[in-house]
This record gives structure tokens, C-alpha cells and sequence, in this order.
């Protein structure tokens, strides 16, 4: 039985604040943010324009604002931690990528450290130079990439994160649109060989959710972050079965759900991914847990 609800859906953005606060958080912490390069960002923008290949779907961009706004936009929202993931996509890009984030991160409050790789030689030094720089979290988009996750290129990688304990965003499922490497018998494989690997999987796996849950269970560090998921729009050709709630809720309540948004590459405003969390009916206590205690656990927040 869960406990009585207190938080109310918003319904708009404007609303967000009453949300957590009558949930008594300190606000809200987001693991799946992106800021990138401003000329990258565009680039990544002009995609979803087109609908690309690994888009699949009309894809309007609801925040295509300056950095400043959208930093800006998280603060009137109360999302007072969150990540700045940039993610390589070919070789010689991630070095780059990670002094641009490392620095974002130094000048934004709130902001997680955050880097990147991409399987390539110099891998193991350009991420051991991250996490000397601080990095607190890493982002790796096996379906942009186009590579295994068990690439021999980043097994010293994979191994580095698991000995220090710093978490990687994984985009290993195949929604919206699925490769050869993406999905949940790829990711286990990577995890048979890194079992203490931190990882946190995004978009709770979809559309292959049952797997991934299994895999959250079977493996202590392997979380999972709810973006998109549960939201109108990703309901619609990827929903959620409705019979997995209660391992949802359990694995939640266990540390291992934490929020994640896509924050500013989606197509609906930001409020609809706290809405379709709130109306799952899992309890205040899980969405306490969601919405900021387990990533303040993960990352030490205050």
C-alpha cells in the first residue's frame, strides 16, 4: 500500500516548485541534462529538425534557448543539481567535449561535472584526465555512436569507472530507433565482464524495460533514469507495461531510479515528465526517492 499522495501532477512548469516542496525536497536533481557546445548544439537541434534516421519522429525542440535561459529555466524549476552530458560520436571529439563540460560545470552551480568518451586509443588517458579534472558523471550514447559497448577499445575504460565509482549515463536501449549494438543482451555482456560498473541506464531501457529491470536487479550498481518515460509522448510508441510498477517501485525505493529528463531536447515542456511520475501512484516516499534522494545519495549531494 502506498502512502497517502501529497504531491499534486503539475500541470505546467510554473507549477514545479509546488511539487517538490510539497513533497518537502530540497528541490529536484536531474541526472540526464545536456548542455553542449553551442555549434554542436545546433547541430544536434537540426537533427531532431529533421526527423534523422535515429530520430524516427517529429521531434520539436521545446527549449531551444541560450545556455543562460536554460540554466536559468532549471533554477525556476528548483532543479538544483544537475548534469551536463555531451556524448562523442566519432573519434577525436571527446578530449574536446570534456574540457568544454568540466568547464561549464566550474561555472555553474548545481551543475555536475560531466564528460564523455568514445572507443579510440587514447581513451584510457583522456578519461583519466577527467576524472583528475573532477568529473562526477559520464555519458555514453552507444546508439549515435554506433559502437559495442564491449568494444576492446574501452575495456581499461570500463574497468577505470568501476575502481573509482563514478557513474555513466548509458543510452543502451534501443528506443527511439534501434542498432545492432544497442538493447539489453549488448549491455549485459559489457556487465559480465564489469559487474561493479556504475552505470545508469537511460530512458529506464525502453522499450526493452522488463531486461533492464532484470539487470537492475541482478547487478548492485546498475541504476536506471526515467527519462521521458511515462510521458505522453514516449507512451506512444514505447509505454511502459503496467504490470512492472511494483518492481519499479521497489528498485526506487531501493536507490536505484533516479530522474532524468532530456532537459532541453524534448518536445513537451518539462512538467510532463514529473506528471506522468506522480500519476503512476507509487507513493510520495517513491517519488521522494526519484526526485532527489537517490541521486544525492549517488553523487553526495547536500
Amino acid at each position: 500500500m502506498t502512502d497517502p499522495a501529497l504531491a499534486s501532477p503539475p500541470a505546467a512548469d510554473d507549477e514545479v516548485p509546488a511539487f517538490w516542496r510539497a513533497l518537502g525536497l530540497p528541490g529536484l536533481a536531474d541526472v540526464h541534462v545536456h548542455f553542449l557546445p553551442p555549434r554542436l548544439m545546433r547541430r544536434v537541434w537540426a537533427y531532431f529538425d529533421a526527423a534523422g534516421p535515429l530520430v524516427g519522429t517529429e521531434w520539436p525542440i521545446r527549449y531551444r534557448w541560450s545556455d543562460a535561459d536554460r540554466v536559468a529555466h532549471l533554477r525556476r524549476l528548483g532543479v538544483v543539481a544537475f548534469s551536463a552530458l555531451a556524448y562523442a560520436h566519432r573519434p577525436g571529439m571527446a578530449v574536446e567535449l570534456n574540457r568544454w563540460t568540466l568547464e561549464f560545470a566550474r561555472d555553474t552551480p548545481g551543475c555536475l561535472p560531466s564528460a564523455t568518451f568514445f572507443p579510440e586509443a587514447d581513451a584510457p588517458s583522456y578519461v583519466a584526465a577527467a576524472l583528475a579534472g573532477g568529473a562526477r558523471v559520464f555519458k555514453v550514447h552507444i546508439q549515435v555512436g554506433n559502437f559495442a559497448p564491449t568494444d576492446p577499445a574501452l575495456d581499461q575504460v570500463w574497468g577505470m569507472l568501476s575502481d573509482a565509482g563514478v557513474p555513466v549515463v548509458v543510452h543502451a536501449g534501443h528506443a527511439p530507433v534501434g542498432i545492432a549494438h544497442t538493447g539489453p543482451d549488448p549491455f549485459a555482456a559489457l556487465l559480465a565482464r564489469h559487474p561493479r560498473l556504475p552505470a545508469v541506464v537511460a530512458h529506464l531501457g525502453a522499450p526493452d524495460y522488463r531486461e533492464f529491470l532484470d539487470l537492475s536487479e541482478t547487478y548492485e550498481q546498475v541504476r536506471l533514469d526515467t527519462t521521458m518515460a511515462f510521458t505522453p509522448f514516449l507512451d506512444r510508441f514505447a509505454p511502459f507495461p503496467r504490470a512492472e510498477l511494483p518492481r519499479l517501485r521497489e528498485l526506487g525505493l531501493a536507490g536505484k531510479v533516479l530522474l532524468g529528463s532530456d532537459f532541453p531536447n524534448i518536445p513537451y515542456p518539462y512538467a510532463d515528465q514529473l506528471t506522468g511520475l506522480a500519476r503512476l501512484d507509487l507513493g510520495d516516499d517513491w517519488l521522494r526517492a526519484v526526485c532527489w534522494n537517490n541521486a544525492a545519495a549517488l553523487f553526495g549531494l547536500p
